[in-house]
C-alpha cells in the first residue's frame, strides 16, 4: 500500500486539507503535565479538542467523538475507569482510538494499566517511545519515570512484532520515528533535537495522531502522514528565532498552525519514508 511505503507532498496537503474540511472531534483523556499543550495541538492541525476524562461523560462525550486518545500518564482509579469507558464507546462505534502509554515499563502499575486497557479495548495505533513499545512487546526496555534509555537496535522488529500481537499500526518515537504493522515497517526522518529538550512533545505526537486518524479513514496512512507532519513542524520551528527550549517550544506549535502547502513544499517531506526490510 504506497501510503504505507511513502508520502508525497500532495498527500501531505491533502490530509492537512481533510483535517482543516473535516474538523474531526478528538476526545483526549490524558495527563495534566501536558494537557493544554495536547489540546492546543490538536486545533492547530485544524481538528476540534475536548478533553471529557471523568467516567460517565467520557462515554457520553466518545459517542459523538470522532477520534480518541488514551494517553495513561496518570492512571488513578478513576482516569483509568474513564479509559476503559470511552474506549469500550469507541470501539462500538467504529472510531479510531489512539494508545500512547506513557512510562510503560518503569513501574508493575503503569504495566497493569496498559495490559488492562489492551484486552479490553481495540486501538487503531500505538504510539510510544522506543523504550515503551519495546516494554508493551515483552522485550527488554529501559525506562526511567517517562523517558527511553538505552539502545533498541531491532526496534522495527519489535514494533512488528507488537502490531502483529494487537492488530494496531504501531508508531515508536526515537532519533527516527518507526511506524509498524504486523508485516511492514518504515522510518520516518524528520524532526530536530530540540524536540527531546521540551516536556510533551511524546504526548503531542500522540494527539497528532490521533487528530489524523478523526480525518482519514486509513488509520495506518494517519500514523505515517501524522508522525511526518509533526517531524517536519519540529523542523521548521528552527527556522525561527529561538532562545531556547521555552521559546522553541512556542515556535513548535506556531509551525503546526502554519503547516500550510506552501510551507510543505519548503520542508521538502519527499524520501523522508523509507521502508524498511
Amino acid at each position: 500500500m504506497t501510503d504505507f511505503e511513502a508520502v508525497t507532498a500532495q498527500e501531505l496537503e491533502t490530509t492537512l486539507d481533510a483535517l482543516e474540511e473535516s474538523k474531526p472531534l478528538v476526545q483526549a483523556l490524558t495527563n495534566q503535565v501536558t494537557m493544554n499543550d495536547v489540546a492546543n495541538i490538536i486545533l492547530h492541525w485544524g481538528a476540534l479538542p475536548v478533553m471529557a476524562d471523568s467516567f460517565g461523560d467520557a462515554g457520553e462525550m466518545a459517542e459523538i467523538a470522532g477520534a480518541i486518545l488514551i494517553n495513561a500518564g496518570q492512571i488513578a482509579d478513576d482516569n483509568v475507569e474513564a479509559m476503559h469507558e470511552a474506549g469500550r464507546m469507541a470501539n462500538d462505534r467504529g472510531i479510531p482510538v489512539v494508545l500512547d502509554p506513557v512510562g510503560v515499563g518503569s513501574t508493575p502499575s503503569r504495566e497493569a494499566v496498559a495490559e488492562s486497557l489492551l484486552s479490553e479495548v481495540d486501538f487503531a495505533v500505538i504510539k510510544g517511545n522506543y523504550g515503551e513499545i519495546s516494554a508493551l512487546s515483552g522485550v527488554e526496555a529501559d525506562v526511567k519515570g517517562v523517558e527511553s534509555i538505552g539502545d533498541y537496535d531491532e526496534i522495527d522488529e519489535t514494533a512488528r512484532s507488537l502490531a502483529d500481537s494487537t492488530g494496531a499500526t504501531v508508531v515508536a518515537s526515537g532519533v527516527e520515528d518507526i511506524v509498524a504493522d504486523a508485516e511492514n515497517a518504515v522510518s520516518v526522518s524528520a524532526g530536530h533535537e530540540m524536540m527531546g529538550e521540551v516536556v510533551g512533545t511524546g504526548c503531542m505526537l500522540g494527539a497528532t495522531v490521533a487528530a489524523f486518524c478523526g480525518a482519514l479513514e486509513d488509520d495506518r496512512a494517519a500514523a505515517v502522514r501524522g508522525t511526518l507532519a509533526f517531524g517536519l513542524a519540529g523542523e521548521r520551528a528552527t527556522h525561527l528565532e529561538y532562545n531556547g527550549p521555552a521559546s522553541y517550544r512556542t515556535n513548535f506549535l506556531d509551525s503546526v498552525a502554519e503547516l500550510s502547502a506552501e510551507v510543505v513544499d519548503e520542508l521538502d517531506p519527499e524520501g523522508r519514508v523509507t521502508p524498511l526490510e
